[in-house]
């Protein structure tokens, strides 16, 4: 067994443990040690479907020392007048980048890809079988607690009889032009890029079934933009969120203020959505994904047969030559939150959902600056996943009082603005008196912060909370 010592021991190089490395390269003179069981950086990107595109502005993710993406406005496309989005492929090769060309360079950081962590300190190579035993001088660093889990790697939940065609999204490109009919299996932001991955390629919308069990809010891309070009879209409908926050009477009427605000949006204008993971979707995709007319609405799939499809509330007739592509991976699934900071270790979570970059380097700065562990479990409160309305309340509950939190703290109050993972401090900063359009959404977003906070702990209290399911 080989012994190594370091100060740190980074399980898992995804955007996560990546963005938390950057910061800590930046705020310590800390030796880092990094694992991954895939062959490169860059987590679950490297098993990610070729169509992949970011929801949100690249501005928002990653690292914080290396921007990525070309940093300019989309002019074609249903993303026209936005922030590009990177690709998967874009991702992979930018994660990649940061650890060829800053991390390995600085001296301070090793990685063993293709590596196994078997706990306590310890991993295996899978190309050696080598075992390391790891001194950590300081802390392990868990950067797989949030495991995204994609359709190339995950194990379904349903049944396939032999020789149905039913492929993950990655196998689409090849596979495709097979076939006459699609079935789309899944409701989540991997089946909305699946259907508009196919129509965008010439196939006929009545020759596509989505298998539909839930419908979803998603957020309006316009509205989550990184530049002060963006102002009025971006603080403005934050400052109409907080209002709508203060002023609605439920859960229910809470959302009706958000539609009504373009804030959230739907697929479908005629189905009350249940379903909120906070996916992005500009109004151009939502208007591709509207030619879709069969939407079957008959729960989850349990069975698929050659003559049919079994589903937990019904079946449907299935053409036996149809390609079943599966979206049904759950992303992130659910976890009970646990303190990020413990004695010898460090848990990443989202302290600012849904931006596990910030988070991951947020927390390496309050390692790196903040005195105790007290202090910085108390200024990095972990924020669970949602599964519909009642989450997102909860959660930007929470979002709110971490925000505040930060506020109050003299080191993060200056250093979150200047965090290029942030993107929204910034526009809030040095408004000067002559620009009083901006500063009067400024004022109506600090005046509701206080009722809207009193508000949404009434609605948590008058309405049951939500069970999440995987």
């Amino acid at each position: 067994m080989a012994q190594i010592e370091t100060d740190y021991l980074v399980v898992g190089a995804g955007a996560c443990g990546m963005a938390f490395v950057d910061t800590l390269l930046d705020e310590t003179d800390a030796d880092i040690v990094m694992i991954d069981r895939r062959h490169m950086a860059g987590g679950h990107w490297n098993d990610a479907y070729p169509f992949v595109r970011l929801h949100q502005p690249s501005a928002f993710y990653g690292v914080g020392s290396t921007p990525l993406g070309s940093g300019r406005k989309d002019t074609v496309g249903h993303n026209a007048g936005m922030f590009d989005l990177a690709s998967g492929s874009e991702v992979l090769a930018y994660f990649d980048k940061v650890m060829k060309d800053r991390f390995l360079p600085s001296g301070r950081v090793r990685f063993f890809p293709m590596s196994n962590y078997e706990g306590d300190a310890r991993f295996t190579s899978t190309l050696r079988s080598e075992t390391y035993d790891v001194d950590v001088r300081k802390r392990i660093v868990d950067g797989s607690f949030l495991n995204t889990t994609i359709p190339s790697t995950h194990t379904r939940k349903f049944s396939v009889a032999d020789g149905i065609a039913c492929i993950a999204p990655n196998e689409a490109p090849r596979r495709a032009p097979h076939h006459s009919k699609y079935v789309i299996l899944g409701a989540g932001k991997t089946a909305m890029d699946a259907g508009v991955w196919l129509l965008e390629r010439g196939a006929d919308p009545d020759a596509i079934t989505w298998v539909m069990p839930r419908a979803s809010w998603v957020f309006d891309r316009a509205g989550v933009q990184p530049s002060e070009e963006f102002f009025f879209d971006v603080i403005g409908r934050t400052a109409a969120q907080m209002e709508a926050c203060a002023g609605a009477s439920s859960i229910d009427e809470l959302f009706d203020r958000l539609e009504a605000a373009k804030i959230v949006h739907r697929i479908h204008p005629d189905i009350r959505p249940s379903m909120f993971h906070y996916a992005i979707l500009s109004r151009g995709e939502a208007e591709i994904l509207r030619r879709i007319k069969n939407v079957v609405r008959m729960g989850r799939v349990s069975r698929i047969e050659p003559d049919r499809i079994v589903l937990t509330e019904g079946e449907i007739e299935a053409d036996p030559d149809a390609l079943y592509i599966d979206c049904t991976a759950s992303a992130l699934a659910p976890r009970d939150p646990v303190p990020v900071f413990q004695e010898k270790l460090i848990t990443l979570q989202m302290i600012r959902i849904p931006q596990p970059s910030f988070s991951a380097s947020l927390i390496a700065y309050l390692e790196a600056n903040i005195e105790t562990d007290e202090e910085r479990n108390a200024l990095s409160a972990p924020i669970p996943l949602s599964d519909g309305q009642y989450g997102w309340v909860r959660n930007n509950l929470a979002n709110m009082t971490n925000q505040y939190l930060w506020s109050q703290n003299p080191l993060l109050k200056n250093w979150i603005p200047e965090s290029r993972l942030d993107g929204f401090m910034a526009m809030t900063r040095g408004v000067p008196e002559s620009e009083t359009e901006k500063l009067a959404v400024l004022k109506r977003m600090r005046d509701a912060a206080f009722p809207a906070v009193e508000n949404m702990q009434r609605l948590l209290k008058a309405e049951p909370p939500e069970i999440m399911t995987a």
